[in-house]
């Protein structure tokens, strides 16, 4: 066997190569990693020292106190309240029906809380975060606090709840807040405004606490914390403070409202009650209502559905979108076009057989028998029908309605809540528009229309509006719920309606002829039984207005179903000299006008004129004279991360 040779140089030579080259590759990965930490560090340090710090510093928007609602007295009726929620990510959850299961071995959840989370997750299944559970306690933040690490998309966060502490009473004033749906979020988009409710997640929704949202809503401010790399807070570094809304002081007395609310007795119905010097709505009542509350974190979906589908509506805000025929108190203002028009004195009579004939038509009075002979202040007392059946065929509908356009009826008041409907004064161009088939006014339309009938349908607050403005004698104030505004910032306040919107131009002596029928049918006409012995002097008028046609046949209300019996009003006001207040009550199917609302009526003006009286409605403890302390979101929230802190 041949022997093998060996050339130790050559195998040296070989080795001190590939030692070259890898040592060669070994630099050239040593230059590539410095040249990359000399990117990173010094050519990138600006952008990643930046990066770096962001994530240390959190900025937190921190929402602002929404502004306090009272009453004309200083009854608070809309205040903040902050708490602990417990909100879900759905974006970080993968199943959330398990989550919550997990979460309700810790804490209770309460099937209710199930059903809106639900509700709420397919209406904003984008948000960052949904409540389950509101107004946690301090053992149920320590429970969900300590599982947390565990509990991925599931935070604890320190809210700001609004409270309206009287439930239903004036729910269709005040309203209610709700979550910012993405509806709300393109309209505020839209306007430019979104930017404004950085940290926000609620907004008015109806009633004053929409109409009145800028001036509601406040500023937000943020706070600067550090934090760990699991997000958590560590300490706050810097806050700039948000700045309140501004305060809102209604023209309601709420004492008049809840009792004007309990007088109704369960009955379905609204009044409205005017200070005629100012346009100030002293009480506004829509029967039945709803508790707002219910609405704050959001509506569970039983409670939503038993609102929607209640055939009393109590969502339906019966003053300002209930439109309904006005029967016979539409006769007062028929009296003043009448004397305006000089189409009759205060003395002319006619004779009230107890029907009226034109044609082959035959239309009936309230009162068989008839009323005789009856002059212009008679015709308001005794409510004659035959006196303004003639009156109507006698009117040009045109200037009928310009006329009454006045005291704006079929016409927008303009009060600062929105949905208000115009309702109808029927002229020549709305029957055109209304029914093309059969577009001209006819006579016989006019002959109902002159009892408060036919086409005429105006709202509870119309008629308010409209007798606010006669007591006042043509002056007329807008109609206005919200008193005044504070400025949070400088503690002033400001009128909304200073002076007056308009006047219109009376003879004294036609409304002097007017107010005394009006005073004749509370002294000895159809509402004289109702204010027997009242210590004021006042003006009114009743009325009861038909639902549907009886096509000849006899009104027999026990045999006619509760809503389609006839509806009950009464429009009033007092003292007759010096009217300081100016109402209209509705009673909805309520039958006779004096049977119904009238009583109405006279509890509200007799605890009007008596102050005693409301001072029983609503105890001490109830009530505050004074602004409610807003609530302190900071508190809380750093009491959250303190809780956060020592749980870890």
């Amino acid at each position: 066997m041949a022997a093998e040779f060996r050339h130790p140089e050559a195998e040296l030579a070989r080795f001190q190569q590939r030692l070259l080259i890898a040592g060669a590759v070994i630099l050239a990965a040593f230059a590539l990693i410095f040249g990359r930490f000399f990117y990173l560090q010094v050519v990138q340090h600006k952008h990643f020292a930046r990066l770096a710090e962001a994530n240390r510093i959190d900025v937190q928007p921190e929402p602002p106190n929404r502004g306090i609602i009272t009453d004309r007295n200083g009854i608070v009726l809309a205040s903040n309240y902050s708490a602990y929620t417990l909100e879900l990510n759905p974006q970080k959850i993968a199943n959330l029906e398990r989550a919550i299961d997990e979460l309700a071995n810790i804490i209770e959840i309460a099937p209710r809380e199930r059903r809106r989370f639900k509700r709420l997750y397919e209406e904003f299944r984008t948000a960052e975060s949904i409540t389950l559970k509101s107004r946690l306690t301090d053992e149920e933040v320590a429970r969900v606090t300590a599982n947390r690490y565990r509990l991925p998309g599931v935070e604890i966060k320190a809210r700001l709840f609004r409270h309206y502490p009287f439930g239903e009473t004036a729910s269709h004033v005040l309203g209610y807040i709700g979550r910012i749906s993405q509806a709300d979020k393109d309209k505020l988009t839209e306007q430019g405004l979104w930017s404004e409710y950085k940290g926000s997640d609620y907004i008015g929704k109806v009633g004053v606490e929409l109409t009145y949202e800028r001036e509601l809503r406040g500023r937000a401010g943020q706070v600067e914390v550090e934090v760990d790399a699991a997000r958590r807070v560590i300490r706050t570094l810097s806050r700039t403070p948000s700045v309140p809304g501004n305060n809102l002081q209604l023209s309601i007395d709420i004492r008049l409202q809840k009792l004007a609310e309990q007088a109704f007795g369960g009955r379905r119905g609204a009044l409205v009650a005017i200070e005629p010097s100012t346009g100030d709505v002293l009480a506004f009542v829509s029967q039945p209502g709803y508790d707002p509350n219910l609405f704050v974190d959001g509506i569970d979906p039983q409670s939503w559905e038993a609102l929607n589908t209640s055939p009393d509506k109590p969502l339906l805000n019966r003053p300002l979108q209930g439109t309904y025929p006005p029967g016979s108190t539409y006769k007062p203002f028929m009296a003043l076009m009448a004397l305006e028009f000089g189409l009759r004195t205060e003395r002319q009579t006619i004779v009230d057989p107890g029907y009226f004939r034109l044609g082959n038509t035959v239309w009936r009075d309230s009162k068989p028998s008839g009323n005789g002979l009856v002059d212009l202040p008679k015709s308001i007392a005794v409510s004659s029908d035959v006196y303004y059946y003639q009156l109507a065929t006698e009117l040009d509908p045109d200037r009928w309605a310009e006329f009454m356009r006045g005291f704006g009826f079929g016409v927008k008041t303009g009060i600062d809540i929105e949905g208000e409907l115009p309702g109808i004064i029927p002229d020549r161009a709305w029957k055109a528009r209304r029914f093309p088939k059969d577009p001209k006014l006819h006579i016989g339309d006019q002959v109902s229309m002159g009892i408060g009938q036919g086409f005429n349908t105006f709202t509870p607050l119309q008629l308010a509006y409209g007798t606010a403005v006669l007591a006042n004698r043509g002056v007329a104030f807008k109609p206005h719920l919200v008193r005044q505004i504070q400025d949070v910032q400088t503690g002033r306040w400001r009128l909304t309606e200073p002076t007056p919107a308009y006047t219109l131009k009376f003879k004294e002596a036609h409304i002097d002829a007017v107010v005394r029928g009006m005073v004749g049918v509370v002294q000895a006409g159809t509402a004289a039984a109702g204010f027997k012995g009242a210590t004021y002097t006042s003006a009114g008028k009743t009325g009861t207005a038909q639902v549907f046609g009886l096509k000849g046949g006899d009104y027999v209300e026990s045999r006619v179903a509760e809503r389609l019996r006839d509806h009950s009003w009464y429009i009033a006001y007092a003292p007759v000299d010096k009217p300081k207040i100016a109402m209209a009550v509705f009673v909805e199917n309520g039958g006779f006008g004096a049977r119904a609302a009238v009583p109405i009526a006279r509890r509200v003006l007799d605890a009007f004129f008596d102050p005693a009286q409301l001072d029983r409605v609503i105890k001490p403890a109830e009530a505050t004279a004074a602004l409610a302390r807003p609530a302190d979101l900071t508190r809380v929230a750093t009491s959250a991360h303190a809780g956060e802190t020592a749980s870890r």
